[in-house]
């Protein structure tokens, strides 16, 4: 008995399209994670990227809930001494909320070279208008508690 594996012709990635307004960030991210990962496919392979493209709109309209909105920060480090750099949760969504918003999703998704192909199937926009009518994306409903 052998054991069939998905090649890359074999694998047909759908479009999907997720309005952001009202919905819960954490709840909005772990499931588009699960979709980028493709772990809603019946084809899921642990190893292989079987995963679909997903586009978010309405960033912007994205809530969270609790005091992450005055607590939470986003660190990075410049790669010099002293150049640990900081910026609240507040700051960072006005100023960029599909960064914020991006951020939660591939903070759910691997760290190699997987979860880097399965990050490039996301797209997130401020607005309610996106570029990939031209893919006809269909709309995933998520519930929004």
């Amino acid at each position: 008995m052998d054991t069939r594996f998905p090649s890359g012709q074999e694998i047909a990635r759908k479009w999907f399209v997720v309005d952001g307004s009202g919905l819960t960030l954490g709840r909005l991210a772990s499931r588009v994670a699960s979709i980028l990962a493709g772990k809603e496919n019946p084809m899921y392979t642990p190893f292989i990227d079987t995963g679909d493209h997903v586009i978010i709109i309405n960033a912007e309209k994205v809530k969270v809930t609790g005091m992450k909105a005055d607590q939470k920060m986003y660190r990075h480090y410049t790669g010099f001494p002293g150049g640990l750099r900081e910026e609240g949760f507040r700051k960072r969504f006005d100023r960029a909320p599909e960064r914020v918003v991006q951020a939660a999703i591939l903070g759910m998704l691997p760290k190699n070279k997987l979860g880097k192909a399965m990050g490039k199937k996301l797209k997130v926009y401020k607005g309610d208008h996106h570029e990939h009518q031209a893919q006809k994306p269909e709309v995933l409903a998520v519930a929004a508690r």
